[in-house]
């Protein structure tokens, strides 16, 4: 389309992809993710006051909570056009506290200033709308960021000895670990031989996370394979027969849509985000919130198929994922709005 893109974000081990891969200019920023102090924050927006100031973008795209927030304030103090997107509420949205209440009246001033501020599930939007935290005129629905099809696409695999269950998250309570790890126990005393594989980040210093303690007694129990962090997360799935996913909450959760995608039946929670991937008996099963019962009961539906039906609601997965959560859908959308803003155009 010939537009310059700029990324700002904190320097990780990706970040030299962005200039060599995608010849994007890249600028470091500290962001304190899960940090409440406010001058980590206000250091935030300083920063990105200053890189708005200086760049001179002709409008900002925006993900997450903290640049979301800070960053609206920033752009609207030196006149640039912003496109949030809200890719989900957090762990400290939902909490009710002192901190929630803070996030949601941050919220209420800062989203008074985008162009457009996008969701990735009907929830979500509507919270905000009901709450007052931004005007419903300028929201609009997106299906995650979308899932690119040709890459996550059905692959031929041999037969597992054992029927494979596979879930790939964060190590954090709020993702439903733990219910993964109790529906487990129950599957094992009604003698089912499956294998259940854990795949995501164990970061210790996230106060979120489960300890290292509770994952070594899961080990040492045999109740799962820990499987640690990967670059190759096609190859995990291709190699799993049902994907799992007992989050709290999630704005489109990508693991998802990347099994959906390649023709696996998936299991996951009955709430905002998880519920818009799963047609309940045709490309998976919904169990309840924090309930290791009702999940091991969905889990034994699973078990109890047989192959052809495994196969056919595999299937529906990638269909769906076709339908509704190709990323091009995300992608289009996207460029009908930057061209707004496309001075070539104007």
């Amino acid at each position: 389309e010939g537009h310059e893109v700029i990324a700002i974000a904190p320097e990780d081990n990706y970040s030299q992809f962005l200039e060599e891969d995608l010849n994007c200019k890249f600028y470091p920023i500290f962001l304190a993710k899960k940090s409440t102090n406010p001058f980590k924050d206000l250091y935030l927006f300083w920063q990105l006051l200053k890189l708005y100031a200086r760049l001179k973008p002709d409008i900002v795209l925006q993900f997450t909570i903290k640049p979301n927030i800070y960053g609206a304030l920033a752009a609207s103090l030196v006149g640039i056009p912003t496109i949030n997107n809200v890719c989900g509420l957090g762990t400290m949205f939902l909490r009710k506290g002192i901190p929630s209440r803070i996030a949601r009246w941050l919220y209420r001033i800062s989203f008074k200033f985008p162009y457009r501020v996008l969701f990735q599930n009907q929830d979500d939007l509507d919270l905000f709308v009901q709450e007052g935290l931004v005007k419903a005129k300028i929201t609009e629905l997106v299906p995650g960021s979308g899932v690119p099809l040709s890459k996550f696409k059905p692959q031929k695999k041999q037969q597992n000895e054992a029927f494979t269950f596979l879930m790939i998250a964060r190590l954090i309570y709020d993702k439903g670990v733990v219910e993964f790890a109790e529906a487990i126990k129950i599957l094992r005393e009604k003698g089912y031989k499956a294998k259940f594989l854990l795949l995501g980040q164990h970061d210790q210093q996230d106060k979120d996370s489960i300890p290292a303690s509770m994952l070594q007694t899961w080990l040492d129990e045999g109740l799962l394979q820990y499987l640690g962090t990967s670059d190759q997360v096609a190859k995990h799935i291709a190699q799993a027969d049902c994907v799992v996913l007992p989050s709290y909450r999630e704005g489109t959760p990508r693991s998802l849509l990347e099994a959906g995608s390649m023709a696996k039946p998936l299991i996951a929670t009955d709430v905002a985000g998880c519920r818009q991937t799963i047609d309940h008996g045709i490309n998976g099963y919904l169990c309840q919130l924090k309930d290791a019962e009702d999940l091991a009961k969905q889990m034994e539906k699973m078990l109890l198929l047989t192959a052809d039906q495994i196969h056919t609601m595999g299937q529906k997965s990638r269909e769906k994922m076709e339908r509704e959560f190709d990323e091009q859908i995300v992608i289009k959308r996207y460029l009908v709005l930057l061209n707004k803003f496309d001075k070539r155009v104007a």
